[in-house]
C-alpha cells in the first residue's frame, strides 16, 4: 500500500471583488505558493474575487488547476476561461467534486458560501467521513468568532475538546504551505464519502 502524498489543494475563498485588497494580495501568493511547490489547486472555477486572485496567480506560476463551477453561477462569478474548469449542475455536487479531487484543505476570508463550505467539511470530518487536513488563514483574527462559536459548543458539551484538532489556523498566508506539509496525510485520499442521498 503506497503512502498517501499530498498533491491536490482545495481552497475555499471568497468571491467578492470588494474584499480586502491585502486579503486579495494573500490569494494570489497562495495560488503561485501551491504552483511553485507542485500542488495543483482545486478551487470555485470563478475569475472574481479572492478565487479569481488566486487561481490567475497560480496560472501565471505555471500551476496545475481545475475548476469546478456550477453552470447556474458561470455568468455570476464569471469562469476564468484560461484554466480547466469542470460545469456541474449544482452547488452540491460542485462540493463534492472539489472534496473528491483534494488531498487537504485551505480556507481564506470569505463569507456565507465560505462559511458554510468550511463548515461542512468540519462536519463530515466530525462523522468520520474524512481525515484529509485543514488549514483556515486567519489575518487579523478574522475567523476568530467561529471558533469562539466552537468553544460554546465544547463548553456546553455538544461536542468534545478534541474537536479543535481537526484543522490548523496561521495568520500569515505565507505559513498556509509548509503548515499543510506538517500535517499528517489522509489515511486515504480520493472519493471518500460513501453515502449520498
Amino acid at each position: 500500500m503506497s503512502t498517501p502524498r499530498l498533491d491536490s489543494v482545495c481552497v475555499y475563498c471568497g468571491s467578492s471583488d470588494a474584499a480586502d485588497p491585502a486579503w486579495l494580495a494573500d490569494a494570489a501568493y497562495l495560488g503561485a505558493a501551491l504552483a511553485r511547490d507542485g500542488l495543483r489547486l482545486i478551487y470555485g472555477g470563478g475569475g472574481v474575487g479572492l478565487m479569481g486572485a488566486c487561481a490567475r496567480a497560480a496560472h501565471e506560476a505555471g500551476g496545475r488547476i481545475l475548476g469546478v463551477m456550477p453552470r447556474f453561477l458561470a455568468t455570476r462569478e464569471i469562469v476564468l476561461e484560461a484554466v480547466p474548469t469542470v460545469i456541474v449542475g449544482s452547488m452540491h455536487e460542485r462540493k463534492i467534486r472539489m472534496f473528491d479531487e483534494a488531498d487537504a484543505f485551505v480556507v481564506l476570508p470569505g463569507a456565507i458560501g465560505t462559511l458554510e463550505e468550511a463548515v461542512e467539511l468540519l462536519s463530515w470530518r466530525r462523522l468520520g467521513l474524512h481525515a484529509k487536513p485543514i488549514v483556515f488563514h486567519s489575518p487579523r483574527d478574522f475567523w476568530k468568532p467561529l471558533f469562539a462559536l466552537f468553544d460554546q459548543f465544547i463548553a456546553a458539551d455538544l461536542i468534545p475538546p478534541e474537536f479543535t484538532s481537526c484543522w490548523a489556523t496561521v495568520d500569515s498566508v505565507e505559513a498556509i504551505v509548509p503548515t499543510l506539509r506538517a500535517m499528517p496525510p489522509a489515511l486515504s485520499v480520493g472519493t471518500v464519502m460513501r453515502a449520498r442521498v
